[in-house]
């Protein structure tokens, strides 16, 4: 029974993600054959009203590499940074306190997060930059590192826990220092884990929409530095929707946005999926 149930669920998702698939190929397909899929993907213009429509989502698109981009450099190496730490460096008791601390963070609502990120953050990095504006996908970013941080976290710790500690003597009994098993022994061994939160925290920043809609300023033009106002495609969907009529080119447009967004996800697990491999075929060798 415990075994026709797993496969159940294991099917399930199977088939809720080609479902999904389906959806936004059935729904964003027709806007690709208004709008040649080069000229939608590299377009800089996103007139959707005017007659014909003019859809191009390249300042979308951008912005989206933009705000993931800063928050993946901040939020990897300080989540696998402190992973490290409470698995390996803190004392138990200290481990039990900080770790449901940073797992709260999981618990805010991503508008809470916007209101955060609008009142506080967004000042203080105008303030500290000299922008003319702190709604900027810097900004955006650092909050989506929060956001991405709990996850990165806690399945980062749980996969070094995971570590024989048997590893960890022979380690030492070939002469070794605790940051050298570490780096060298621990961290190598728990690089199928670790991946993983990164992959998780990555995609928590791709599909993020209510913060990056509040506080990456919402601007229509290409970005050119993560210091400028953008709007990210997650966002782009989110304000266009309520506007559009069902069925319409600029719901199908949207549905089109909907398309790439998971596509770019599947590249980022696919990436990460052949980088695994690599460094598992890389151990298989030594």
């Amino acid at each position: 029974m415990t075994e026709l149930a797993i496969r159940f669920t294991g099917l399930l998702a199977i088939v809720v993600l080609v479902g999904v698939f389906a959806i936004l190929l059935q729904q964003g397909l027709p806007a690709l054959f208004q709008t040649s899929p080069w000229e939608f993907l590299t377009g800089d213009r996103w007139l959707p009203f005017s007659e014909p429509p003019v859809l191009g989502i390249r300042q979308f698109f951008v912005a989206t590499l933009w705000v993931t981009g800063v928050s993946t450099v901040l939020a990897v190496p300080i989540g696998v940074g402190c992973a490290i730490y409470l698995a390996e460096v803190a004392p138990r008791r200290v481990s039990d306190l900080v770790k449901p601390l940073v797992e709260l963070l999981s618990g805010f609502p991503s508008v809470v997060m916007g209101f955060i990120g609008l009142l506080l953050l967004s000042p203080w990095v105008q303030n500290t930059l000299g922008l003319n504006t702190g709604l900027t996908g810097f900004t955006a970013g650092i909050m989506l590192a929060m956001m991405s941080l709990p996850v990165i976290v806690s399945v980062s710790e749980d996969a070094l826990r995971a570590v024989p500690d048997e590893y960890r003597q022979a380690s030492y009994g070939l002469g070794a220092t605790k940051w050298e098993t570490i780096w060298h022994v621990c961290l190598p061994s728990a690089l199928s884990g670790v991946s993983a939160a990164i992959m998780l925290g990555v995609g928590r920043a791709i599909g993020e929409t209510m913060t990056v809609l509040m506080v990456a300023g919402g601007a229509l033009a290409v970005p050119n530095n993560p210091f400028t106002p953008m709007m990210p495609m997650t966002a782009a969907v989110a304000s266009g929707i309520g506007n559009a009529v069902v069925g319409g080119p600029v719901y199908k447009a949207l549905f089109a946005i909907g398309l790439v967004l998971f596509m770019l996800t599947l590249l980022v697990n696919f990436i990460a999926a052949h980088v695994l491999n690599a460094q598992k075929r890389k151990f298989a060798r030594n």
